[in-house]
């Protein structure tokens, strides 16, 4: 199974903060794959760590076309870390991950399945919804 990666962020000390589609947060600590693999010693020099990004599709982070990293891999060894956004995730991340149209949630909310306030809120144009309204009202999504 696939956990979509949404963002990146290089941290100190050669670790990266993922932040995946499902509201998940974690902590990856890239040190021993220089020391297990010449290719990654890149990392080390200059500033090419800070140059990671999120692959297209969110499968996987690169710093260029010869070091990249799966999601899978960054899911299963890295530490997953607690932050003021955990489980809240985009009305757009919710539906690919359930397999519903964003109507679909706006309709919830409107009918109160999903409670406005509560269980999701509205910033600007972009309606966010926690994943325990979402586990509650859909049960487990169809992909992580």
């Amino acid at each position: 199974m696939f956990h979509k990666i949404k963002d990146v962020t290089p941290l100190p000390g050669l670790r990266l903060r993922v932040l995946f589609a499902n509201g998940t947060t974690k902590l990856y600590d890239a040190t021993p794959l220089t020391e297990r693999f010449a290719a990654f010693q890149e990392l080390k020099r200059g500033h090419l760590f800070e140059d990671v990004e999120v692959d297209t599709g969110g499968y996987g982070i690169s710093w260029n076309d010869d070091l990249d990293l799966s999601c899978d891999e960054i899911w299963e060894h890295g530490e997953s870390i607690t932050t003021e956004f955990d489980g809240l995730m985009s009305f757009a991340d919710a539906s690919d991950l359930w397999g519903l149209r964003e109507s679909t949630l706006r309709k919830a909310v409107s009918y109160g399945k999903i409670v406005a306030g509560v269980d999701a809120r509205k910033f600007g144009k972009q309606w966010v919804v926690t994943s325990a309204a979402m586990y509650r009202e859909y049960g487990e999504p169809l992909s992580a």
